[in-house]
């Protein structure tokens, strides 16, 4: 769950949480206390999610390198290696190397 939606729902049971202490204020003792303690561990719930989200959010995101495309002319210009593997023989007559089947001309 995204920290964004945890605290949401945090925030809506101690609300809840706090409207149920207040309409019961003349119960028992203990279940006061259960009812505090509850209230207490969301609240320490809700401080744990917001620490870990900010911790997130700090860090820059990693750029990713990508170390197959090509980053000079030279590079760019070499035939890439399924080029490399196709007979000579293919490129003339327009036969492509995988399907061994004559090119379709689709524009001209």
């Amino acid at each position: 769950m995204k920290a964004k939606k945890a605290l949401k729902r945090l925030t809506e049971v101690e609300t809840l949480l706090t409207d149920v202490i207040d309409r019961y204020t003349g119960v028992e003792r203990d279940m006061r206390e259960l009812l505090h303690d509850a209230k207490a561990s969301v609240v320490r719930a809700k401080k744990t999610v917001n620490v870990k989200a900010s911790a997130r959010a700090a860090k820059p995101p990693v750029k990713a390198v990508n170390s197959e495309s090509p980053s000079t002319a030279e590079a760019r210009k070499k035939p890439s290696p399924s080029a490399k593997r196709r007979p000579p023989q293919a490129e003339r007559k327009g036969i492509g190397a995988v399907a061994d089947r004559a090119l379709s001309k689709t524009a001209v």
